[in-house]
């Protein structure tokens, strides 16, 4: 089982932001999609804490505390919200519970994306840090979680070493990268 150096568990919060899926419109593909790449790239134990609210900036923010402060999850990935459109508004609540941000997580994404879609510029994911905890915004379409995922995994287990968090390794499907001591 992986975990902490006090031996608490790895948790992971997994928030879908959608209005019509939290109210079941239809299922949550985007969820499920981020736990499925996730147990392709992390070795060892550990728990998804998932989580479904709407397009509400402040159910968004309280959801990203409670995962973070009360939860104690290392690690917190959302996905869905990150659009032009008016009640797109995940980068903003992510950016109101953070301490710092880490926009070079958002650049990466649209980079990438910008391979497959022109739309991408459209996407206004961010990351950032609430004490000891990594909030990353996904897109919210599985093909574009895992592409996101591929391209800014190998950055998050250092990133979380950084701030304190427990020691994720990666799997043979993906490198993730330290620098050598």
């Amino acid at each position: 089982m992986a975990s902490t150096s006090s031996g608490s568990h790895i948790r992971i919060g997994i928030v879908t932001i959608s209005d019509r899926a939290s109210q079941g419109v239809y299922p949550d593909e985007s969820g499920p999609a981020i736990v499925a790449v996730l147990r392709e790239f992390i070795a060892g134990d550990w728990t998804p804490i998932a989580r479904l609210v709407p397009d509400e900036r402040h159910l968004i923010e309280a959801e990203l505390c409670r995962l973070a402060d009360d939860d104690g999850c290392c690690l917190v990935v959302t996905t869905g919200g990150t659009g032009p459109a008016p009640r797109d508004v995940t980068p903003e609540a992510t950016a109101a519970v953070c301490d710092k941000l880490l926009p070079g997580f958002g650049e990466l994404m649209r980079a990438v994306s910008l391979k497959s879609v022109p739309t991408a510029i459209l996407s206004r994911q961010t990351a950032g840090i609430r004490g000891r905890c990594l909030i990353v915004n996904l897109p919210g379409k599985p093909k574009s979680i895992r592409e996101c995922l591929e391209a800014v995994f190998p950055a998050i287990p250092y990133c979380i070493d950084l701030i304190g968090g427990p020691c994720i390794t990666g799997t043979d499907c993906i490198q993730v990268f330290r620098p050598k001591v």
